[in-house]
Order: structure tokens, then C-alpha cells, then sequence
């Protein structure tokens, strides 16, 4: 045998040995103890039993809060005035700014 040959052969077994180990450890560790069927998350070391007033409390700014539910009330409205528009002319405008004022 050559020496490439040699070096391909030690390199591939190399290869085989290093996933079979990552597999194997991989298999082994589940990553979770359950205190009960569905109930499987765990607080790392040091995190409190209550968010509220620590420093994992995210504090959400109620304005900030309401935007998302001004955006959705917004879109509803566009999709009304799409809706009626095509009921009344059976043309579909996506676009409401192009829909004429009735």
C-alpha cells in the first residue's frame, strides 16, 4: 500500500470514530427531567419562581403594547372597505387607496 493510501484509509476510520462517538453521547443525554408528562421545562440555576419585579420582568410598555392591536384594527378596516368594494362592483381592489369614495 502507498502512503496516500494509507493516510485515506487512518482518515476515513478517524471520520467514522468521531460520529459514532458524537452520535452515541448525542442519544444518550435527553436534556430534560419532567416533573410531570408535558411539564419538562426547568429555570436555570439562579432564575426566581417569580418574574414579576426581578430583573427577568420585561416591563412592557402598555403603548407600545397597543400597537400591534391598532395595526390589526387597521388592516380589518382595509379588508372591510376591499370587501364592500367588491360586493357593490364585483372588481377586486387590493389597493384601497384606488378603491373611489361612494
Amino acid at each position: 500500500m502507498t502512503k496516500k493510501t494509507l493516510w485515506r484509509r487512518f482518515g476515513n476510520m478517524l471520520a467514522v470514530s468521531v460520529f459514532s462517538l458524537a452520535a452515541g453521547s448525542a442519544s444518550a443525554y435527553t436534556g430534560t427531567e419532567c416533573k410531570e408528562p408535558g411539564n419538562c421545562w426547568q429555570a436555570k440555576p439562579g432564575y426566581p419562581e417569580q418574574i414579576a419585579g426581578s430583573k427577568y420582568d420585561p416591563k412592557h410598555d402598555p403603548k407600545e403594547l397597543a400597537k400591534q392591536q391598532e395595526s390589526i384594527q387597521a388592516m380589518e378596516a382595509r379588508n372591510k372597505q376591499r370587501v364592500e368594494h367588491y360586493k357593490k362592483t364585483g372588481k377586486f381592489i387590493y389597493d384601497v387607496k384606488k378603491i373611489p369614495a361612494s
